[in-house]
């Protein structure tokens, strides 16, 4: 079969298209024919060796952390899935490639209503917000929730999430985001590059962030006692938790076919939609590497895979 990878850390270049044997399936998992993967700023982060340490790979690696596409084959254990289904799913490597094996429990049939290119860009981000919102957050209807960086594939994902589950939903983003942010439902609108959230907002129940850095520090100043942030980017001060007296952690978010169900259930609500910002072959996967690299993209790149 065809795959992007690599067999040294380092910039784009390093990504090479090859011919690799096809994965081989164990009895809990489903071998998928990949129509179409997205890129994730972890994937870059790994490429550049940095993860090593907290996240390390073997080399040769398959990158990719999401794939939509029909199911080959299953496990001798696998219960819920069958040849022939249309699914979509995450797992840690190996989706920038023709086929894939993924655990069945992270993998969800999708609705004929979804593209391959939406149910890829759908995986990653409806995992995370989930993780973010319900699972660690316990969001309730009508709370104040502030969600930075609202207008990337995870953020604008939180908003609709969030708009769901009936939260008054403040969001931070800048240029062309703040008009895909209004179209995804929030209640207020901060460009961050013209104006001080500190300023604007107050008395926040709880703060999403995938931003980090500064931004996640003064989160803690609009927090009211009691509150909540929870980042996915990076571990928040405890020191300042503690000063605004306030819970606050850093989460990864583990794969599964509930979560996956349950934001294509708000998809066919008309309560959420992927949100697709390019597509490119998987040819091109550095190209599209460098492009979310640069920062600034609205919504998931997407690689398809003929």
């Amino acid at each position: 079969m065809k795959a992007i990878q690599y067999t040294a850390f380092g910039k784009s270049d390093v990504l090479e298209l090859k011919q690799v044997e096809k994965p081989v399936m164990k009895n809990d998992e489903v071998l998928i024919k990949v129509k179409a993967t997205t890129v994730n700023p972890l994937d870059m982060k790994i490429r550049s060796g940095n993860m090593q340490k907290m996240m390390p790979v073997q080399l040769p690696f398959i990158p990719g952390s999401d794939a939509a596409g029909i199911v080959e084959a299953v496990g001798v254990n696998v219960k819920r899935i069958k040849p022939g289904d249309e699914v979509f799913g995450s797992t840690f490597g190996g989706t920038y490639a023709e086929f894939v094996v993924i655990n069945e429990n992270s993998v969800a049939v999708k609705t004929p209503g979804v593209s391959f290119n939406e149910a890829a860009a759908l995986a990653v981000p409806v995992g995370t917000a989930y993780s973010v919102l319900i699972e660690k957050g316990e969001l309730k209807s009508g709370q104040k929730i502030l969600i930075h960086g609202a207008a990337g594939a995870v953020g604008s994902m939180m908003v609709q999430m969030a708009k769901a589950l009936g939260a008054y939903v403040i969001a931070t983003a800048s240029g062309a985001g703040t008009s895909l942010v209004k179209e995804f439902g929030a209640d207020e609108l901060i460009d961050y590059k013209t104006q001080d959230f500190t300023k604007l907002v107050k008395d926040i129940d709880f703060v999403a962030d995938t931003v980090g850095g500064e931004t996640q520090s003064r989160s803690f100043e609009v927090l009211k006692k009691g509150g909540k942030l929870i980042s996915i980017v990076m571990p928040p001060s405890e020191e300042l938790a503690k000063k605004h007296e306030v819970a606050a952690q850093c989460i990864s978010s583990a794969p599964s076919h509930k979560k996956l169900e349950y934001g294509l259930q708000l998809v066919q609500q008309g309560k959420a939609k992927a949100s697709v910002s390019k597509v490119f072959p998987l040819e091109d996967a550095a190209q599209a590497q460098d492009m979310v690299a640069a920062g600034g993209v609205n919504g998931k790149v997407v690689l398809e895979v003929f």
